[in-house]
């Protein structure tokens, strides 16, 4: 088995555009992804839920993520999980959580 210590797949739709940066011979993508369930409550009534998940991408795929993705595609991803802690202009520490993204799919038809 390939690695399962930390390992995420996930399938959903952009949220926006990717946003990409250059660090000198480094490129990154950005960009958030939704996922979507349902289920009924105890009311019977459908609830659907919705789940957003930061996704960063390196190198070669950031390019073509960035060539390729538009908000509302629907994708694939495969990755692991970051945990990172940074600083604000204000002095305030924030948290986030990121998938490193280590393959992609696009699903879907041709956009029109």
């Amino acid at each position: 088995m390939k690695s399962l210590r930390n390992s995420v797949q996930l399938i959903g739709r952009l949220g926006k555009d990717p946003e990409v940066k250059t660090f000198g011979d480094k490129v990154k993508a950005s960009f958030s992804i939704a996922t979507s369930d349902s289920y009924k409550n105890q009311k019977g009534e459908k609830v659907q839920d919705t789940q957003w998940h930061n996704v960063v991408i390196w190198g070669k795929l950031a390019g073509i993520a960035e060539k390729y993705l538009k908000k509302g595609n629907e994708v694939a991803i495969e990755g692991k999980l970051v945990h990172r802690v940074y600083e604000t202009s204000a002095g305030e520490k924030r948290y986030i959580t990121e998938i490193n993204v280590n393959d992609l799919v696009m699903l879907g038809g041709k956009q029109v």
